[in-house]
């Protein structure tokens, strides 16, 4: 089985005729309404950590209640860790083990935040700020798929997003895969800008031949 690739930048057509500052601004607005309102959020970290921080401030809380009441609970062996700590060397490996942990942790924790997640919708040009529209990735790359099997001489194809790509993978029984290669990103492109998508995408295309 053989492939060819190709990819190419999508843009969306030109809109025809002068489009007044009043209307571009409210067009921008609305796309960044629709960003925001489908931005990923992280939920399950956040509820992670919040939980995490909120038992350590119960155990903070408990501990010192129960301290100047006169009765220490000690739940957690306050006196082993710090005399353990005093004198314990910075160079002991099982410190040294117990830092990368740490700072694993936090470069984790980190991360998470900083990378986005999988959206669950794709925003939708509505040009209006008080209307937000979108798409689910797995209806998008659905239609994308049968644009692609709308070309004469495809049999099947499967469409899959990758960050700001989509990979577009149509099986065929023919040997031209060049024409369609061309033809296939052609018809996706033009599926692709009818959705009228916020965010652009990129279309890549592996034509596999049909034994």
């Amino acid at each position: 089985m053989t492939g060819l690739t190709l990819t190419q930048e999508d843009t969306n057509p030109p809109e025809g005729g002068p489009v007044g500052a009043h209307q571009a601004k409210r067009d921008k607005a609305a796309d960044r309404a629709a960003m925001r309102a489908f931005r990923p959020s992280r939920r399950a970290p956040a509820v992670v950590v919040a939980v995490l921080l909120t038992l350590l401030g119960l155990l903070v809380a408990v501990e010192t209640v129960s301290a100047l009441v006169g009765s220490p609970l000690r739940l957690v062996p306050y006196d082993r860790m710090l005399g353990w700590a005093s004198s314990t060397l910075w160079s002991n490996p099982l410190f040294v083990l117990a830092s990368v942990i740490v700072a694993l942790i936090g470069l984790a924790l980190l991360i998470t935040a900083l990378v986005p997640g999988r959206p669950r919708m794709m925003p939708v040009r509505s040009h209006d700020p008080d209307v937000i529209i979108g798409l689910r990735p797995k209806s998008v790359t659905r239609a994308l798929a049968h644009a692609a099997e709308e070309v004469p001489g495809v049999h099947s194809a499967r469409a899959t997003l990758r960050g700001g790509t989509v990979a577009v993978t149509p099986s065929t029984s023919g040997w031209d895969k060049e024409r369609f290669t061309h033809e296939v990103r052609e018809a996706v492109l033009t599926r692709l800008a009818g959705l009228d998508l916020v965010e652009p995408y990129r279309v890549t295309v592996d034509v596999k031949e049909r034994k």
